[in-house]
């Protein structure tokens, strides 16, 4: 029985495509589809990652993709328990703390830090505001009214909405992350970000055209000039969609 990397490399060759012929069609790099074949999974990413590629590969070449994806979880469980055999020596040691616990505990620090920034300039605000409303009064023989003494009252700027922004610069694009997933956003021509994000990201992004490429396109969801356009895809897809913000 053929291996999983064998099946899809003969199902490749079969339609006389090569690595970079498949790479430009279904938008997966052909070094990761070289792992595929190899079965080299490490050198992909999570699982989570793996298994949207290997479902979109398989699509392509007309292959069980359902199927394909059961196998590469058959083979990541023999791979994570280690020696399950005779020659095994007991269960595999307890995995560290994930990455993600460290990102929430980082993000959850720079958002107190972000509210306690945030208090002390309002708290310095206020007092400048009640300084410059207590009414300085100039030595004089005879009383002043108080009718005369206007206070001068601090009025807050207006925070615009989402749909509001980018009138003047440029349209805006929301990318909001309700899974992990990898995304790739560029912006005018200028790559601005490309990284993992955690669940309950939130990223806005202003100016004339946006291009968003995710490898979990069921785990994000993108706003365009405050109208919502859902997802690109379904759960551990890669997919790339370019978006014109502003009309010229």
């Amino acid at each position: 029985m053929p291996s999983l990397g064998d099946a899809f490399r003969a199902a490749r060759e079969a339609r006389h495509l090569s690595l970079s012929d498949v790479s430009e069609q279904i938008y997966i790099r052909s070094i990761y589809l070289q792992s595929i074949e190899d079965e080299d999974w490490k050198s992909i990413a999570a699982p989570v990652y793996v298994r949207g590629f290997i479902r979109t590969y398989a699509r392509f070449l007309g292959l069980d993709s359902e199927a394909a994806v059961e196998h590469y979880n058959e083979l990541l469980g023999d791979r994570a328990g280690g020696l399950a055999g005779p020659l095994g020596s007991g269960p595999p040691p307890s995995p560290g703390p994930s990455i993600w616990v460290w990102l929430a505990g980082a993000a959850a620090l720079a958002l107190v830090g972000f509210v306690a920034y945030n208090y002390i300039q309002f708290q310095q605000s206020n007092g400048a505001a009640a300084h410059l409303a207590k009414p300085t009064l100039a030595p004089t023989a005879a009383p002043v009214s108080q009718a005369t003494l206007a206070p001068i009252v601090a009025t807050p700027t207006p925070k615009p909405s989402v749909s509001s922004l980018g009138t003047a610069a440029g349209g805006t694009l929301v990318v909001r992350v309700r899974q992990d997933s990898w995304v790739q956003v560029s912006v005018d021509g200028v790559q601005q970000l490309s990284t993992i994000l955690p669940a309950g990201t939130e990223k806005v992004y202003r100016g004339k055209t946006a291009s968003v490429r995710v490898g979990n396109a069921g785990g994000i969801d993108l706003l365009v000039n405050g109208k919502d356009v859902g997802s690109l895809g379904a759960t551990g897809d890669v997919a790339e969609r370019t978006f014109t913000l502003v009309e010229k």
